[in-house]
Formats: C-alpha cells, structure tokens, sequence
C-alpha cells in the first residue's frame, strides 16, 4: 500500500492524520506530490512508518530547510520526479499542465500531481493519474489523501 498526499500547506494537524491513517493502513512508501510550504511542516512526515518521496510546489520557498527536514527519512527533488517502485514506473510532479506530455515522454505507470487541490483518479490508456485533492484542507475545506494497492493497482480517495 502507498500513501498519496499533496498540498497540505503547513496544516500539520491535516498531515498528523495523514500519517496516522498512512501508519495504520501500513503503507510501505508515502508520496507527497508538493506545498509542503515549510520545514516545520514537513518535520511531521518523519512520524511515518515507512520512506516518504516529494516534490517541490510552486508554493515551497524555502527549498534548502525543506531538503534538509526531509533527507532523514526520504528524498524531494524537482519535478518531473520518476523513480520505479514495487516494478512500478513512477512519474511525480506537482504542476498539471504537462502531465499528457510527461506520460507519453516518460510512459509512467502510474502519474501523480497536485496543484489543482482536486481529488481525482483516472485511467488513460496504460496510465493511472492520481491527484490526492488537498491534503491541508485550506482551499475546498475537505483534506483528503489516496491510498493506492501496488498489487491491485486500484487507487481510493480518503478523506481525513
């Protein structure tokens, strides 16, 4: 199991769920696909059971706290962010405008953004788009995040 989660803009109670539900659902990896905004934010993460995988967001200023907050227990990086996992091809990044471009130069199995703060799941083709909604909660005032089954490939939206 995989936890999916984006946008939680310092809303650490909002990313305290998120790890408990990613803790008790025992997932192995937990992605974060930006807008963390800051390093006290992200501190939260290091309560996971399991490696967390980010990318920076448009709005992540302070990039070298929040590299150094993350190193312990995982990796952030610039998008687009591939890396494969469970024989899986993973292609991260926060903004959505590129991502029809990203899968067809990068053919990823599955493709995972935010940005938009919308929760949404689709198949096109061979890949699976997950946008986790926000997890902070601030835009929509609904924090949700995803939990995707590696062995199913089957991805569900949580709301927290």
């Amino acid at each position: 199991m995989i936890g999916i989660m984006s946008d939680s803009h310092d809303n650490r109670t909002a990313i305290q769920q998120a790890v408990r539900l990613f803790n008790n659902s025992r997932c192995s990896l937990v992605i974060h696909a930006g807008d963390l905004v800051a390093p006290f934010a992200a501190a939260e993460l290091k309560y996971l059971k399991c490696p967390v995988k980010c990318v920076f967001g448009n709005c992540d200023g302070e990039k070298s706290g929040l590299t150094k907050t993350i190193d312990p227990f995982g990796e952030i990086k610039e998008a687009p962010f591939l890396f494969v996992y469970n024989q899986l091809k993973f292609l991260l990044t926060h903004i959505h405008f590129r991502i029809e471009e990203y899968a067809v130069k990068y053919k990823p199995d599955i493709l995972i953004y935010g940005h938009t703060h919308k929760a949404q799941i689709q198949r096109q083709q061979k890949v699976l788009f997950i946008n986790p909604g926000e997890t902070g909660g601030w835009v929509t005032g609904k924090s949700t995040v995803v939990l995707l089954d590696t062995d199913t490939n089957k991805a569900e939206i949580i709301p927290i």
